[in-house]
């Protein structure tokens, strides 16, 4: 069988807007499948979210927003294995700390709950908690708690008082108070019915895993553009697809956009209005996130969950040397201090010093002895498109992974849903959309 043909059917051109874990997942398939693809990346790296950067002294990528994954991530974790990398892939045990009723209290294991809830709750609190928490892990069926919003459920059944310490802080953390009376309950069942406490990671970091799968894609026959933002995707009077970037027009049998919705809708003007309003309907909050390397260690743990009404400037304090040796970053203690924020807040319009200005007083309350001159270098990080807001029936607005343009098709973190955004579900949305493409142009 020639290099054109596999499975009866004839090698077509394929693009693929965006070099991220969707994109490349999507590439791989496709280019086992023996058809010609074309990766678009506008940034000078693949990874997407998940890419990363390393300083001259370090051996490891660090992402720019901190990711990991869970032992339950079974489409990238295959991924790996089909590879043959899953040796690379390890789960170190971080710990985790919430900040309750004015000090961080751990709350990652069996014993701390209990410690925890009977530290800071009545029996019948701990009780409601196992009960509730329980019934989300068992459950399958997410499609009742979509019709419910997470703020009244998780009220109505873990009690007010538990409601206010734990839900309520990380509701209004992600997605605001503006949204908090409009987020569906299977976005928190989702959390809770598949995730682990143990966090896992690729050695060498995610930039690492990501380098390594597009030099696979290449040696498939991939070509890979980096640093080619597209400004269009244009149908063509013969059914073909125009993808246009600064560097000219070339045409495709069909096209894969992985970009954010808002994008999809304005480079792709052929769309009918009804599926670009729909793409321009989903709401989504931004990151902004500042990277910190310190001389010393500043804390013991690894994530610390952070309210809103306790006045810290940030949602997390993520200490990412208590879960990886410092090393591996020549000995640096790399802290995050990150935030979910609609895209018109004021950190957007900040830059690196004056958000340093407002986040580094914050970091003597977890340590007193914690002083300016323990700062080496910092980084800052931001995207408007971070954290997909699901309100209640959100099911129905969910945008199909065929568009109606014959031969294009958008496959987003936005449409990973009831699942929560993540390396994991890019790469089964990826792996979902090649497999439609194959389908289609055999």
């Amino acid at each position: 069988m020639s290099a054109g043909e596999v499975g009866g059917a004839a090698s077509r051109r394929v693009a693929i807007v965006g070099a991220g874990p969707a994109g490349l997942a999507a590439a791989y398939d496709l280019t086992r499948a023996g058809h010609a693809v074309v990766v678009y990346e506008a940034a000078p790296e693949v990874g997407g979210l998940a890419s990363g950067f390393k300083a001259p002294h370090w051996d490891w990528y660090l992402e720019k927003y901190y990711h990991h994954w869970f032992q339950s991530d079974k489409a990238i974790l295959g991924l790996i294995a089909e590879l043959g990398w899953s040796d690379q892939v390890i789960f170190p045990r971080p710990y985790t700390v919430v900040y309750v009723n004015g000090k961080f209290q751990p709350l990652d294991s069996p014993l701390q709950a209990i410690r925890f809830f009977l530290g800071n709750f009545s029996l019948i609190d701990m009780v409601r908690f196992g009960l509730a928490t329980a019934y989300l892990r068992v459950t399958p069926w997410w499609q009742p708690l979509e019709r419910v919003t997470a703020d009244a459920w998780a009220r109505a059944w873990y009690g007010e008082r538990v409601y206010q310490a734990l839900w309520r802080p990380m509701l209004v953390g992600k997605f605001g108070e503006a949204n908090l009376p409009i987020v569906n309950m299977a976005w928190l069942w989702a959390r809770l019915h598949a995730r682990t406490t143990r966090l896992g990671t690729f050695v060498g970091g995610f930039q690492t895993f990501l380098n390594r799968l597009a030099d696979v894609v290449r040696r498939q026959g991939a070509e890979t553009r980096l640093s080619s933002a597209v400004t269009e995707i244009k149908a063509l009077h013969d059914g073909r697809l125009a993808v246009v970037t600064a560097q000219g027009a070339r045409t495709f049998d069909a096209v894969i956009s992985t970009s954010s919705p808002a994008l999809m809708a304005r480079i792709a003007p052929d769309l009918p209005l009804a599926y670009s309003a729909q793409l321009r309907a989903l709401k989504s909050m931004g990151a902004v996130v500042m990277v910190l390397a310190l001389k010393q260690r500043l804390t013991s743990y690894y994530w610390h969950n952070l309210p809103k009404e306790a006045g810290f400037p940030f949602l997390a304090m993520v200490e990412h040397t208590n879960y990886i040796d410092p090393r591996h970053y020549g000995g640096d203690h790399i802290v995050y201090c990150g935030d979910y924020l609609e895209p018109d807040h004021e950190y957007f319009q900040m830059d690196q010093a004056a958000l340093l200005e407002r986040f580094l007083p914050a970091l003597q309350r977890f340590n007193p002895q914690f002083d300016r001159s323990w700062v080496k270098a910092a980084w800052l990080w931001k995207t408007a498109y971070a954290q997909p807001v699901p309100p209640v029936g959100h099911s129905q607005n969910i945008p199909p992974l065929r568009t109606p343009v014959p031969g294009l098709y958008f496959a987003s973190m936005s449409q990973v849903y009831p699942w929560d955004r993540g390396t994991n579900f890019a790469v089964e949305i990826g792996r979902r959309v090649a497999g439609m493409v194959k389908d289609d142009l055999r």
